[in-house]
């Protein structure tokens, strides 16, 4: 999720031609991801040209310009507003009042002064100038953590179950997902001679580095990014079905026993590219405990062996297992971890919510923890309203409250004594922060992509749309009577799917000004995908597309039954959706299917 306003005054370059290289030739000639950065940096320049562009995504940071100055600017024959959006890695979402601090200090220092809260559990600091970038980085490394990774083809930020409950199975999710992390760092020493020695390198284009291959990667690395998230039942947080590995607990006696493992899951597309489309994660197998690492190992060798490296858009897991199967997966898996390590089917197990614990909640320890809403994940402060960005500062800094970002964008802070509570509440009422409670359930639950103004791929708005419309759809709610629901909305700019809107109950994916398909019967619990209700629906009359199918829900529904389970029962896709689902009207596919039955 990419993109904030520019905030400071750019630094201007000529514009260099140069060849198109595909990624694969970019990474194969990066002498260990280190391309012309070094170079580029030091010559002056206010951006990379798109060798460097795409390498400093494994470095984690995304080159943006505002694009709501081009038309101005391109006017007054100047350059792009160029900055940069540069993503924390923390498996868990995990930080403590330290780290905390220091991405705050850098939001104010040399970023646009607040920060954006991501659904991968890491922190995003924008507007960040090209000369910054070094300065940033060494600031979170000496914080403890690094934004190597968080980006680019490789796996990406581990996540685990937000809330900080101090039992055995949480420690071990936790524990799990750092272990992740460190295995799967890329072993370049790039990241540390360009960001941290602060020497420029003595190397020329071309010259090969001195690193060792790299084991797991290699020199091509993987074919696209690799997401794994670990989920406590009966809460779905971390969104397993949507990770290229979704692993969940088997708990005998109080403590972990093995996992169970999901494979395959994305939610990446193309609008009206049939190829392309959202895949939910399906069961690989079952491990023990001390068994886990190597099959997760074995998994991203087998992607790393099959994904599609010609074209980008069919390159994640998902391609993989849509078109071999699970069961080749699998055996492809076994040949790799050998017959010594028994594998078993997968658990059964039930998830009741995608949402976080907000509100006070006991650890377990003797301590609580409270989770804060954050709307769309921006920590700053409001003129004339909350002020998030100067409490969290307080609760870190002068007491000490280590935090956790919520796959919801929310904050959580934790190991608060029963003496600080009343503390707590009292900084989050002088800065008018409203509690969890505040909020319906559905606007705890809801979020969306950054989309406009800075990233570069979004067709329509996002986020600095999503919270008028949520204030219609709790004046629909009320209206009958469905104010507590929990109802699953989710927004992007484009089918990237960055915020997952394609296993949300309503789902908006930006197709250009304005414009939006409208997906409709998703899972509050994230474990089914919508299915496409309208190609194109304009923002302003979303509230009545949405009245009109609560309207029928209200008066329809069985005695307790949810959203969800309302659509399912009435409207039931199939367990198998396939591609006309994400790319064919819901009306439509209803008038082909009575058609071919007629026919029959």
């Amino acid at each position: 999720m990419e993109g904030e306003p520019h905030c400071r005054k750019p630094l201007l370059r000529k514009e260099i031609v140069m060849a198109k290289q595909s990624v694969e030739e970019i990474k194969k000639e990066s002498r260990g991801l280190r391309g012309k950065i070094v170079e580029t940096i030091n010559s002056g320049a206010s951006h990379f040209e798109d060798a460097e562009y795409q390498l400093m995504k494994f470095h984690g940071s995304y080159q943006q310009d505002d694009r709501d100055l081009r038309k101005e600017r391109r006017k007054q024959k100047l350059d792009k507003a160029w900055s940069f959006m540069i993503r924390s890695k923390m498996p868990g979402g995990r930080l403590t009042a330290e780290q905390y601090i220091a991405h705050d200090n850098i939001a104010d220092s040399v970023g646009c002064g607040n920060m954006r809260l991501t659904t991968r559990q890491g922190i995003q600091l924008h507007g960040v100038l090209i000369g910054d970038l070094q300065t940033v980085v060494k600031t979170v490394v000496a914080s403890g953590l690094t934004t190597s990774g968080a980006c680019g083809d490789v796996v990406r930020n581990t996540m685990g179950p937000a809330s900080p409950i101090k039992d055995a199975v949480h420690e071990d999710c936790q524990n799990l997902a750092e272990e992740i992390t460190q295995t799967f760092l890329a072993t370049t020493k790039a990241y540390y001679d360009i960001w941290l020695d602060g020497e420029k390198l003595p190397m020329t284009e071309g010259e090969p580095s001195d690193d060792p291959e790299d084991p797991i990667y290699g020199k091509d690395y993987l074919p696209r990014k690799f997401k794994i998230g670990i989920a406590v039942p009966p809460r779905n947080d971390v969104d397993i079905f949507s990770n290229d590995i979704g692993m969940v607990p088997h708990v005998v006696d109080g403590k972990v026993a093995g996992y169970s493992i999901w494979v395959g899951g994305g939610f990446g597309m193309t609008h009206g590219m049939e190829a392309t489309r959202p895949h939910l994660a399906k069961p690989l197998a079952y491990a023990e405990r001390g068994d886990v690492m190597e099959v997760v190992k074995a998994v991203i060798q087998v992607q790393k062996a099959n994904g599609n490296r010609e074209n980008r858009k069919l390159a994640r897991l998902k391609h993989v297992i849509m078109e071999k199967g699970i069961e080749w997966f699998l055996g492809e898996v076994k040949k790799l971890v050998g017959e010594g390590l028994a594998l078993e089917d997968v658990k059964e197990v039930t998830f009741e919510t995608v949402g976080d614990m907000l509100g006070w909640h006991e650890q377990g320890d003797g301590n609580s923890f409270r989770g804060i809403h954050v709307p769309q994940g921006r920590v700053e402060d409001i003129e004339n309203g909350a002020q998030y960005k100067t409490a969290f500062r307080l609760l870190s800094e002068k007491h000490g409250l280590s935090s956790i970002v919520t796959p919801n964008c929310n904050l959580v802070f934790s190991d608060i004594s029963e003496d600080q509570k009343s503390v707590v509440d009292k900084i989050l009422a002088d800065h008018k922060i409203p509690g969890g409670e505040q909020f319906s359930v559905m606007k705890q639950m809801a979020h969306a992509c950054v989309s406009l103004p800075t990233c570069g791929l979004g067709l329509a708005e996002s986020e600095r749309v999503l919270g008028g419309l949520l204030d219609s759809v709790d004046d629909i709610l009320n209206d009958f009577d469905l104010e507590d629901e929990q109802l699953l909305i989710r927004m992007t700019g484009c089918p990237n799917g960055c915020a997952r809107p394609y296993n949300a109950d309503f789902g908006f994916v930006g197709r250009g000004p304005q414009k939006y398909a409208m997906y409709v019967g998703g899972s509050h619990r994230g474990d089914r995908l919508a299915g496409l209700y309208k190609k194109v629906v304009m923002f302003d009359d979303i509230p009545a597309e949405m009245r009109e199918i609560l309207e029928d829900f209200a008066k329809n529904r069985e005695a307790d039954e949810t959203f969800t389970d309302f659509w399912g029962r009435t409207r039931k896709p199939g367990e198998e959706p396939d591609s006309s689902h994400f790319h064919v009207e819901f009306e439509e596919r209803a008038v082909a299917k009575a058609a071919a039955a007629a026919a029959e």
